[in-house]
């Protein structure tokens, strides 16, 4: 195995003056840490992969997606295979198989005998995922490394794959997304507290989502060409991150119920979208609002058509209640499709609310 890290000046040097001679070598295995630094490489390896045909020749590692990047043509198209790395769901750190959506559409769920209080998401949210941060015991500690680690971002990946001429505005950019994670994105308003303008606003948010910082969900739609209430949501890639930056503290957030419900909102956004990695072929995951404010707060719809429709609540404790906006979704909007109704919540007790509705611990999501 042919190891080359581009953090490496020298070796960042070669590449930028001679990428095809950087590329070329024998059948066994290179592997090319941060390539985002020289996209130029991208047009020699397509070359060197159809002069030499044998599979796995290369793998190419990066902090940011190289195909955001400006000036980027060449997408390697049927000769690469994309793997997107997230922090560490729950269930990766605890050994379990990725079968959630299986299982709910089923309707069999099952529940983690550590995870039995509010506290105990929350704490988890907190820590996060990323396993650096996850070897450290204080909240302190959490937050010390992922503002280094958001600094690190800005100081160095982030000039290259974008030009930033004010970087004050991008560190109050992240901030403020930070707050709107699991909220609709509103462009305008989000400009507004910042006196950014809106194509600049558009732009450091697609370099945001390069790095892997945020991420969308998309309405759901009645057919291909047709989308109900056109606004994206926008979550938080860790919830470790949104907290730190957010300088939130947990024994404030326990308190209350806007801030918890926005945190565990979003990580149970980052703990489902491990699972649809794994499945990335068989489910879509979109969510629900109109105009009348009725909101279901995730969607997944299988490839047969049935749906899986989820809501997120903090408390642990719910009733018939906590169900009306699946209802209605049900009823409504999807009608001759097959629905199973979840609402995944902080208790401890896998129920059945009858009719294909089940209150499920945030829990099964892992165990």
């Amino acid at each position: 195995t042919l190891y080359r890290t581009l953090d490496d000046s020298l070796l960042l040097n070669a590449a930028l003056n001679d990428p095809k001679g950087f590329v070329q070598h024998g059948d066994e295995l290179m592997i090319i840490d941060e390539v985002q630094r020289a996209p130029i490489l991208l047009p020699a390896i397509k070359k060197d992969v159809d002069e030499n045909q044998n599979l796995g020749r290369f793998l190419l590692t990066g902090s940011a997606n190289i195909q955001s990047l400006p000036g980027v043509k060449e997408s390697l198209a049927g000769r690469v295979s994309k793997i997107r790395l997230r922090p560490l769901a729950l269930g990766e750190i605890y050994g379990a198989q990725p079968d959630f959506l299986e299982r709910a559409f089923q309707q069999k769920f099952a529940t983690a005998s550590d995870f039995t209080r509010k506290d105990d998401y929350l704490a988890a949210a907190f820590q996060g995922g990323f396993p650096e941060a996850r070897r450290l015991d204080d909240e302190k500690d959490w937050r010390r490394w992922h503002r280094d680690y958001i600094n690190a971002l800005l100081e160095r990946d982030l000039k290259d794959i974008t030009l930033i001429r004010r970087k004050a505005d991008m560190e109050k950019l992240i901030v403020t997304l930070a707050a709107w994670s699991s909220k609709f994105m509103n462009i305008n308003s989000i400009g507004t507290e910042l006196s950014i303008t809106r194509p600049t606003i558009e732009s450091y948010i697609h370099a945001l989502e390069a790095l892997y910082i945020v991420e969308r969900v998309p309405a759901w739609h009645k057919t291909d060409y047709a989308r109900i209430g056109g606004q994206d949501k926008l979550f938080m890639t860790d919830t470790g991150m949104m907290a730190a930056l957010l300088r939130w503290r947990l024994d404030r957030v326990r308190l209350d119920g806007d801030m918890n419900g926005k945190l565990l909102e979003t990580f149970v956004f980052n703990q489902l979208s491990a699972h649809l990695d794994v499945h990335e072929s068989d489910y879509e995951l979109t969510h629900y609002r109109d105009g009348d404010k009725r909101e279901v707060d995730f969607i997944v719809e299988r490839e047969d058509g049935t749906v899986l429709a989820i809501e997120v609540k903090s408390a642990s404790v719910i009733d018939k209640s906590a169900f009306k906006h699946i209802v209605w979704f049900r009823n409504n909007i999807v009608k001759k499709r097959d629905v199973i109704g979840i609402v995944l919540y902080t208790g401890e007790h896998v129920a059945s609310f009858g009719d294909d509705l089940w209150a499920v611990p945030i829990s099964s999501l892992w165990a």
